[in-house]
């Protein structure tokens, strides 16, 4: 059957994305990702180090990010994203922001990282008393809390699995886990943050926003929400606050009344 007719193919834009060497969800990245949009990924090489302040570091080294870039040069993406969490923040502000100047410097394109999105999304939520959910060690989890508090945020609680490897196996089940143990009280955060563009989380944001009252943001949303910024587009999803203000009003949280003592109780009853 001829189909010349129908013209195409369709016209799209591109999304250059660098990852590091053991990311595994590019699945997920799609999902956020508008039909006109191609997403074209390339990876750092391999470093035989578990996930740890070392690998963040040897996995963000601006001489890893120019090559990566270079090598999505030839089709030509209109923005590139680094989508890293851990190898974002270990530098500080100062060191994400060079290197978004390293990437484009190498590709002549806008660049966003996954912690710089996140400063991003916390001030369009106008969010500062924030939780983490971390599937890092203590020592990699505190480093972002460091980062949250250089962007301006106070961490009011957290929660951090240990885990140095196959990030991408964790359950949505005990992502959920983890964010009420982050979350300790209502009211006690403006947003949660779940860290890791490894770790799943697209499927469990609408529940966890209508369980805990509050936007909940996560590596790879921000990192897609920022990106397709860059190119004048909005990522798609289910009813999620960051991508859609009319999802960020809740209703109030229903608090129990107080229990009166037995005298009151009999002349409540009476009155």
């Amino acid at each position: 059957m001829d189909i010349t007719f129908l013209g195409g193919p369709r016209g799209q834009r591109g999304l250059g994305v660098v990852a590091p060497f053991d990311f595994a969800l590019d699945r997920e990245l799609w999902r956020w990702t508008p039909d006109d949009v191609s997403l074209h990924l390339t990876r750092t090489p391999y470093v035989p180090v578990e996930v740890s302040l070392d690998l963040a570091r040897r996995v963000s080294e601006h001489e890893t990010l120019g090559d990566a870039v270079r090598t999505l040069i030839a089709v030509a993406p209109e923005a590139v994203a680094y989508a890293c969490t851990s190898g974002s923040f270990v530098g500080g502000i100062a060191g994400e922001r060079a290197m978004c100047e390293a990437m484009t410097r190498a590709g002549a394109m806008p660049a966003v990282t996954t912690s710089g999105a996140l400063a991003e999304a916390l001030a369009e939520l106008g969010a500062r008393r924030i939780a983490l959910v971390t599937p890092y060690t203590e020592s990699v989890t505190r480093a972002l809390e460091e980062y949250v508090a250089e962007a301006g945020g106070t961490v009011t609680g957290r929660a951090f699995m240990g885990l140095t490897r196959h990030i991408w196996k964790v359950p949505y089940r005990e992502v959920v886990e983890m964010a009420h143990r982050a979350v300790r009280s209502p009211g006690s955060a403006d947003a949660l943050f779940i860290s890791c563009t490894n770790l799943p989380t697209y499927d469990v944001i609408p529940q966890l926003e209508a369980e805990l009252r509050i936007p909940v943001i996560s590596a790879n949303q921000v990192t897609m929400w920022a990106a397709l910024r860059r190119l004048g587009t909005r990522a798609v999803g289910p009813y999620q606050a960051l991508l859609d203000a009319s999802a960020r009003a809740w209703p109030p949280v229903l608090r129990e009344p107080p229990v009166l003592p037995e005298e009151e109780q009999q002349q409540e009853g009476w009155t």
